[in-house]
């Protein structure tokens, strides 16, 4: 499941050094992380405004691909701004793995040691 993440921090690896018309995310580099970031403030908001209208109607296909494609656009904003703080989505997903299992209380407690 993990591999399309990789593949695509490949891509977004090579768009960096992209001609900026060339790419939507090569331009996004080409404006800077302040501008990456706006993008995944954006994407957040609408996510959790896909997420309440899908839960005030649980039963909608079509409020359910709404917030299935935003919570896309906001992992792939996410890790736009992954790849040009040069953070790995292996990194992640190593934390992703190591949290696995644990309660969410035990490793928040954790986390504060």
């Amino acid at each position: 499941m993990s591999e399309i993440l990789k593949q695509l921090e490949q891509v977004l690896e090579q768009r960096k050094q992209a001609v900026p018309d060339s790419s939507y995310v090569a331009s996004l580099y080409a404006k800077g992380l302040n501008k990456i970031l706006e993008k995944v403030g954006e994407e957040s908001t609408e996510m959790i405004l896909a997420a309440k209208d899908f839960s005030l109607e649980p039963k909608s296909d079509t409020l359910r691909q709404d917030l299935v494609n935003e919570v896309a656009d906001l992992w792939f904003h996410s890790l736009v701004a992954l790849v040009d703080q040069d953070v790995s989505v292996t990194e992640v997903l190593a934390v992703l793995e190591r949290r696995f299992g644990l309660s969410g209380l035990e490793e928040k407690a954790a986390r504060k040691s």
